[in-house]
């Protein structure tokens, strides 16, 4: 049995043989290969191919051809339902229940890991650093080689250690003496009345004779002959010199009396153990005045407890879960580790940060009630040298925070101390409701956001806290860690824990990932760089003889990037272990060692092997389309004109949010416009953080001002629609023909047959969703789920209607022969000619079609559509209308999961929508999209800090003869393919030869490819 991360499986295991009851030994026919037989999982049509161990298998073919089925659905779900069956009864119910794949036989099969797109991490307290295990390593660093600082003066918090305290002590003047001791604790009397408790705190009593009796006896017996008291020894061998002894003083017990010098060094170490031993870990060097050299009497206080030596402030001592956020030992008492409180939002109390005090920066001091407390603040400002006349934005943290916390020197509270005094009067109404308006969730003033206590930020390694070390992109991190300078007793400690967080940062550095910061939170990801974190995770642990299967791992990496990527793969591969990838870059698909083309067609027309061998193969496979497109028989061609600027534009000026560096953004009308850049340049951030945001702020009538500084010609833009790829509905309710209104105007026409009109049915009756003509045991799913408890959940065609949704009597009526359910069965392609004769009809599906989509059934399950069928369906639902003037349209990465042939169709969907009169914003890498483009806008130079500039504006040709473009460099050589004829065309990149990018297919010169609707990909454009 093999265990990973919960997820394993036996690799020989007794499966039923062909569903029957008994089971049969079943073998690999080849150690060397995963043997799949008969794989019918949804769309497949009976597959059987074999995978290669250790070795890198692309699974490619177009959107919706059965790749996931066969990758994820197939492969890794039988390889988790084996690893679940091998469990108890009782640990069944807790896992993810799967069923078992339809398919014949998969022997061979190893462990498997599912590296997917999703990124389905909601958790307010996961990060970048915690999720690649990174943040473990860091806190046990801290716990072993950490030094901690005292909050209040600085100084280095420690124990006493009695070889530091020897050495310290014998640096002095040889041959003075000193005595080693430790102070007598003696117990306090008791009273039993509380007068005399009162008393007592007035004034200091005596212990009692009896307990000073015990006291010196029991030191006595443990070999202390003498007491030390206001410079004086008192002899045990001399009782009268007891006498003498003030008991309700401090009393120090003399432990040695010693000179300094090197051989007093063993008795020194020695006696001060012994002082911790007895006196509570404290041990006191007393140095008399010396008569030989007049030195003035001297003590040295020493203990072992963990606490600043200059203050007394006893401090935790370092260990790993005093760095984590996740427990309470280490979390933000305030914040719980969140990071953030329920608190006043800034960005309500100052809205408009380009406003000056002289202004209303400050809004709630803008109201009528409180004006006077603006006038003091304008005092206070000038009292402080703070600008009244500069925007808030320009002052200085330093001036912001005197502005926000106040000055209680000064008198000035600050709107800190303006929201705790309203705090004070929420028992009046009016009150609570002026605070909501500025309530929200603010960074937690006790930690700043770091989420740790205190005590944990005072650890330091080399001059930085824990929290430092996290607000550090992982390209700086990877310099700090390379150039860290430990002790060698340090270097010792933590030389295989540096060696983990070394090899982590270089994975993450080698995925594109190296402009995230460590804290980054992990919710905030796109799909491509959750999977990319994964797959960095998966190489740090090490793993041997796993199967890994990963979903377009190329998603949101720049061309630049896709190297990396490969050489990561191979890492694992080389490593020992098996690789499934579903891919569309062609730089993958070349590297790869096998490669599975699935087609020809997507939907019910696809799900056939069409290939599986070598890449050198496939290019001479007539019946391969991916071969085609990458052999250049097909291509994706530039276009032979483009749509210029009809002198419409949308303008945004001074956008800083993120990374952005003070961007001025102009963006054409009735375009396609491409925003291109590296991983983490600030694409998204420009796009939907600021172009979105600050439009529908403006339309909305709110103010934008966070966003940027101003915004121009929002007035041409009547609707903003953002098209992704996300799920369209998520119940089997949902299908194409709703999802288009198509189906209403269907339920239409079988209401206007006679039958229905007999029956006094109206348009409802024929609908799955609401009650009337749907069949009520199944609500209109045609399936009902029987829970199994600790087996998988059970889909059973519903008995009453077998599947058909209706009621029998709606099934009844009939359009040309055919009832509601069979029409619902009917493809976008039969629908048509079916409808011929309705218009309502035909006008809603026909687009469908034209954009490739004319396989898919009109009852088909949202649910189990690609994500480039949903988004395609959704940009069918708006090439549907009749008018798309002054609609800006935002896609973000379109091409996610699109095979060459799916990327012709969506060109030519953009270009419907183009025709329309729609304005069209796209986050692209793919090469494909960029020469198609009207316009390109290119940020960066690099990701992150080094990013969030605008590097290029123009076309395609423009842009390409930009040499400061990392963009620029991959676009000339696709457009200097184009121009060749010739597939294999490279140039020099950064001075070394480069690969073909990963847009291959535009490289030929033949004929353009022919979509599916008639029309040619794409044509000369107006």
């Amino acid at each position: 049995m093999a265990v990973l991360s919960g997820l394993a499986l036996p690799t020989n295991e007794l499966i039923p043989a062909n569903g029957g009851a008994s089971a049969q030994p079943v073998r690999s026919a080849s150690n060397d290969t995963i043997s799949i037989r008969g794989a019918r999982v949804h769309n497949l049509k009976n597959v059987s191919v074999e995978i290669p161990h250790n070795a890198i298998t692309v699974v490619t073919g177009v959107s919706g051809s059965g790749k996931s089925s066969l990758a994820f659905d197939t492969v890794y779900a039988e390889g988790q339902r084996r690893y679940v069956e091998s469990l108890s009864a009782y640990a069944r119910q807790f896992l993810e229940r799967m069923e078992k794949p339809d398919v014949d036989d998969i022997s061979g099969i190893a462990p498997a890991v599912a590296i997917r797109q999703k990124n389905s991490t909601r958790n307010p307290r996961s990060t970048v650093a915690t999720a690649t295990e990174i943040y473990d390593y860091l806190r046990l660093l801290f716990a072993r080689c950490g030094e901690t600082f005292c909050i209040q003066c600085g100084a280095l918090v420690g124990r006493d250690n009695p070889d530091q305290i020897a050495t310290k002590v014998l640096a002095l003047a040889p041959g003075r003496r000193f005595y080693v001791l430790y102070q007598l604790r003696l117990p306090s009397p008791q009273p039993a009345t509380p007068a005399a408790r009162r008393l007592l705190k007035k004034k200091t009593l005596a212990p009692s004779q009896e307990s000073v009796r015990n006291a010196l006896v029991d030191i006595q017996k443990r070999g202390f002959n003498r007491l030390y008291q206001d410079g004086r020894l008192h002899e045990f061998s001399s009782p009268e010199t007891l006498l003498d002894v003030d008991f309700s003083r401090p009393v120090w017990v003399v432990v040695d009396r010693l000179a300094i010098n090197a051989e007093s060094r063993p008795r020194l170490v020695d006696s001060i153990e012994i002082c911790y031993r007895e006196g509570n870990g404290e041990a006191i060097l007393e140095f008399p005045i010396d008569t030989n050299t007049g030195a003035a009497p001297e003590r040295l206080v020493f203990n072992d407890r963990f606490e600043c030596k200059n203050d007394g402030t006893i401090y935790q001592e370092p260990e790993p879960r005093l760095f984590s956020f996740n427990n309470p030992w280490g979390a933000c008492p305030r914040c719980q580790g969140f990071g953030n409180t329920i608190d006043f939002d800034l960005n309500l109390v100052v809205p408009d940060s380009s406003k000056s005090l002289d202004d209303g920066a400050i809004e709630p001091w803008t109201k009528p009630r409180y004006r006077g407390l603006m006038q003091e603040a304008k005092k206070f400002a000038r009292s402080q040298g703070i600008p009244t006349n500069v925007a808030w934005r320009h002052l200085t943290a330093d001036q912001r925070r005197l502005l926000l916390e106040g000055d209680p020197a000064n008198k000035f509270e600050g709107v800190k101390g303006f929201f705790n005094y309203l705090e004070r009067k929420k028992y009046k109404l009016h009150v609570r409701v002026f605070l909501s308006r500025y309530r929200g969730y603010a960074t937690c003033p006790d930690c700043n956001g770091t989420r740790l206590r205190p005590e944990a930020r005072a650890v330091r390694v080399a001059g930085k806290s824990i929290t430092e070390i996290c607000k550090l992109t992982v390209k700086q991190a990877r310099v700090f860690f390379s150039t860290l300078q430990l002790t060698p007793s340090q270097a010792k400690i933590a030389d295989k824990v540096l060696d983990e967080v070394r090899s982590r940062l270089q994975f993450l550095d080698e995925v594109g990932l190296d402009y995230l910061t460590l804290e980054r939170l992990t919710s905030t990801l796109s799909g491509g760089e959750s999977q990319r974190i994964q797959l960095a995770t998966s190489l740090g642990s090490h793993l041997v003889g796993a199967l890994y299967v990963l979903d377009e791992p190329s998603i949101g990496l720049h061309p630049r990037d896709t190297q990396r990527l490969i050489d990561i793969l191979k890492s694992l591969r080389d490593l020992g272990n098996t690789v499934l990838v579903v891919e569309h870059d062609p730089d993958t698909i070349e590297e790869a060692d096998c490669v599975i083309d699935l087609g020809p067609g997507a939907g019910e027309l696809g799900g056939k092997l069409l290939f599986a061998g070598t890449y050198d193969a496939m290019l001479k496979e007539p019946k391969s389309i991916t071969g085609r497109y990458l052999n250049g028989e097909l291509r994706i061609p530039v276009p032979n004109s483009r749509h210029k600027p009809t002198g419409k534009f949308v303008r945004l000026y001074g956008a800083s949010v993120h990374n952005l560096q003070n961007v001025d953004l102009m963006i054409p009308l009735g375009t396609l416009t491409v925003i291109t850049g590296v991983s983490g340049s600030g694409k998204s951030t420009i796009v939907h953080d600021v172009l979105y945001k600050a439009l529908t702020a403006k339309r909305n009538g709110s103010s934008f001002k966070e966003f940027c500084d101003r915004v121009e010609g929002d007035a041409e833009i009547r609707e903003i629609v953002i098209v992704d790829q996300s799920p369209i509905g998520r119940t089997p309710r949902s299908n194409p023909a709703t999802y288009l209104k198509a189906f209403d105007a269907i339920r239409e026409v079988f209401a206007e047959t006679p039958d229905a009109k007999r029956r006094g049915f109206t348009a409802g009756h024929f609908s799955f969703n609401v009650p009337g003509g749907r069949c009520e045991t199944c609500q209109g799913d045609g399936t009902v789920t029987v829970e199994m408890q600790f087996l998988a959940d059970v889909e059973l065609i519903c008995e009453e209607c077998r599947g058909s949704r209706f009621k029998s009597s709606v099934l009844e009526v009939r359009f040309h022969g055919k009832n509601v359910h069979d029409v619902l069965q009917l493809t976008v392609r039969e629908a048509l000619a079916f409808f011929a004769n309705v218009p309502k009809v035909i006008s809603k599906l026909r687009v469908l079609n034209e954009i490739g989509l004319g396989y898919l059934r009109l009852g088909q399950s949202a649910t189990t559509l690609s994500g480039g069928e949903a988004q395609r369906l959704k940009l069918a639902s708006h090439l549907t209308r009749t008018e798309n003037k002054e609609i800006l349209y935002i896609l973000d990465e379109p091409t996610t999961g699109l095979h060459f042939d799916d990327i012709a169709k969506l060109l030519a969907a953009f270009r419907k929508l183009l025709e329309s009169g729609a304005s069209l914003v796209v986050i692209e890498h793919n090469l494909d999209v960029i020469k198609s483009a009207d316009w390109l806008i290119d940020l960066g130079p690099e990701g992150g800090d080094q990013g969030g500039k605008i590097i290029a504006t123009g076309t395609p040709e423009q842009v390409a003869r930009n040499a400061q473009s990392h963009t620029g460099k991959f676009l000339a050589r696709a457009l200097a393919a184009h121009a060749t004829g010739h597939p294999g065309a490279s140039t020099s990149v950064n001075g070394q030869q480069a690969k073909r990018q990963p847009n291959a297919a535009s490289k030929s010169s033949s004929p353009s490819a022919t979509i599916e609707s008639g029309a040619n990909a794409p044509s000369s454009e107006s």
